[in-house]
């Protein structure tokens, strides 16, 4: 064999080579997609593990036990001023990783700058809640927390916000969605527009492949598609976006606003905010520009 041969031979070993490799790591990618969007173990510290307690950042919360429409056991804590009746109350939806007590720093702020009720809610299968996450269980899980809420002592239901960053902005919209004239309103910070649009801008090669309309979209499990369910939401619609988010492009956040069709639209953009810290990094522009949301919204009891 002469030395063409040789390398078309070597051409083609590469060849198939990178395609069984290829059609691997699609595979795996497929079978194992949840485990990608939702994490609920951060490295080294099993998920029931809390680090961190409400008391040791200084705030004022009650353990709650929810059961969703399937009978998943969900934990959550309701927190709050001593006072908060006549105020708003918060539904806050986590990202992805982690668990409710990595959220107590930015709990602990909510409630003191707006003055509010804060319900932080675990998802199915993150920290002490039972179950698996799935787009369906999680959807369930938001429509048991406002359940609760909408009876809850010492929670005004007529004043009733939903806030959701990243994943949790795709599971507020859904409830949002879901339940017109539920919420006096619906924040959603640093939210993507669907999993399919995220993944192609994970993973570059798979922008072809799936997708509405695309051969593979079959294969996507939880599409979570905010960009289809944000013109059905009924209720004021506050956008927060980082500038320079590193996980989600802020056009994706652009492209919602855009779509949105509520009776009153708002925008709050933090040029040097990145995915997590817009709350600590915006400052006074941000907690201004959420209060006055609230307190634009109905969220205040007149005196």
């Amino acid at each position: 064999m002469g030395l063409l041969g040789r390398l078309l031979g070597l051409a083609r070993v590469c060849a198939v080579t990178g395609a069984s490799l290829g059609a691997l790591g699609f595979a795996l990618l497929v079978a194992f997609q949840r485990k990608v969007y939702y994490v609920p173990n951060l490295p080294g510290a099993p998920r029931e593990v809390y680090p961190l307690q409400p008391g040791q950042v200084g705030l004022r919360c009650e353990e709650v036990w929810l059961r969703a429409e399937d009978g998943v056991r969900l934990h959550a804590w309701l927190c709050g001023p001593p006072a908060a009746t006549r105020g708003p109350t918060l539904l806050f939806l986590q990202e992805n990783a982690g668990n409710i007590s990595h959220r107590l720093g930015n709990a602990k702020d909510l409630v003191k700058h707006l003055g509010c009720n804060l319900l932080l809610l675990s998802y199915r299968g993150y920290g002490r809640s039972d179950g698996t996450p799935s787009e369906a269980g999680l959807q369930a899980d938001a429509q048991a927390a406002l359940g609760f809420l909408q009876s809850a002592p010492g929670v005004d239901p007529r004043r009733l916000f939903v806030f959701g960053r990243s994943l949790g902005g795709a599971v507020a919209a859904a409830l949002a969605a879901a339940n017109p004239g539920a919420l006096r309103g619906v924040v959603l910070e640093n939210t993507f527009t669907s999993i399919p649009a995220m993944a192609t801008v994970l993973f570059p090669p798979l922008a072809g492949l799936i997708g509405p309309g695309r051969p593979l979209a079959f294969l996507v499990r939880d599409t979570w598609d905010t960009l289809a369910r944000v013109p059905r939401i009924a209720a004021p619609l506050l956008f927060i976006c980082s500038g320079r988010d590193e996980m989600v492009p802020p056009a994706q956040m652009r492209r919602l606003h855009a779509a949105a069709r509520g009776p009153r639209v708002s925008w709050l953009e933090l040029p040097e905010a990145s995915h997590m810290d817009a709350w600590m990094v915006g400052k006074g522009a941000y907690w201004e520009g959420l209060s006055d949301f609230v307190r634009a919204n109905g969220g205040y009891a007149q005196a």
